[in-house]
């Protein structure tokens, strides 16, 4: 949490990032002090307070100090450890392992529910409005696109995945007011990734960014109206190593807002659909021997 604060300065207000030093050079107090002596110590307004709260994501004064005291009192029971040339398998289990599960908690206990929310909402719109859904990502971000679109399309949503750069252009400039667009990027640095969010934006419609905090992708979300930005944040070292712990938090933060849009659209609808989804998978199994019927898993 503190990272992603620390990442998010340059995009802030010069009064915001009085409140953002000031959480950064005592987080503990901060966490405990009232809103009154937390702006004069900032030299800032009450409502200042409150704004900074919501520039990074947060609800509001009160659900930013509750998570930022969860992080400072409770901490994280798992580090990343790097994998050394050295390991014998069983060490390379237990550190891919315990990376994963690290980065997991840290997310858990950093993710702004604000942010989350409008993603939500913007995307539960978009599918029961029949506007477009588009999921765009290069490389190892463009598989976690296709895995994004895998699970919204069973939504009943009008939902695409796109990783060639040419084509995420033209996608990005069909797009319209009501239209989402999700970008996925583990670095932030992408020229195509970037150039396409320019252009949604420019288009009306709504972006929801995943990416590392301080990137410039993320950079570029906190700074406009119509973004939404989705951090997700690592240790992992993307130089040395094939992304494995991003690409999870990433396929996470997928599984997050798909579950809010199906509850947003509602099991009654859904549900007959997706039952339907299933009859038709079973008859395409093959049924052997042992099965006594299509049923059978």
């Amino acid at each position: 949490m503190l990272d992603r604060i620390r990442a998010s300065i340059p995009a802030l207000p010069p009064a915001e990032q009085r409140v953002a030093r000031l959480v950064l050079a005592d987080p503990r107090s901060f966490a405990g002090l009232p809103v009154g002596e937390l702006a004069e110590r900032a030299h800032v307004s009450k409502p200042t307070v409150v704004r900074f709260c919501r520039s990074v994501g947060y609800d509001g004064l009160a659900d930013f100090k509750l998570k930022l005291a969860g992080n400072v009192n409770e901490g994280v029971p798992f580090v990343h450890r790097a994998v050394d040339d050295d390991d014998k398998a069983g060490d390379i289990v237990v550190k891919v392992i315990d990376n994963a599960v690290a980065a997991m908690l840290r997310y858990r206990n950093a993710a702004a529910g604000q942010s989350v929310e409008r993603a939500i909402a913007a995307l539960a719109e978009a599918g029961r409005s029949g506007r477009r859904i588009e999921f765009y990502g290069v490389g190892n971000s463009g598989i976690v696109a296709q895995d994004a679109q895998h699970k919204f399309f069973r939504l009943g949503v009008s939902a695409a995945a796109v990783s060639d750069g040419h084509v995420q252009v033209m996608s990005a400039t069909m797009l319209r007011p009501g239209d989402v667009a999700v970008i996925i990027s583990n670095s932030g640095r992408s020229r195509d990734l970037l150039d396409v969010a320019e252009i949604a934006r420019k288009k009306g419609a709504t972006v929801v960014v995943i990416s590392a905090s301080g990137s410039p992708l993320a950079l570029q979300a906190q700074s406009a109206p119509n973004h939404v930005l989705l951090a997700a944040d690592h240790p992992e070292d993307a130089d040395r190593y094939s992304p494995m712990v991003s690409r999870l938090l990433h396929l996470l933060v997928i599984d997050i807002l798909t579950t809010g849009v199906a509850l947003r659209l509602g099991s009654a609808a859904l549900r007959p659909m997706l039952q339907e989804i299933k009859r038709n998978l079973r008859a395409k199994r093959y049924v052997g021997s042992n099965e006594s019927s299509p049923s059978t898993p």
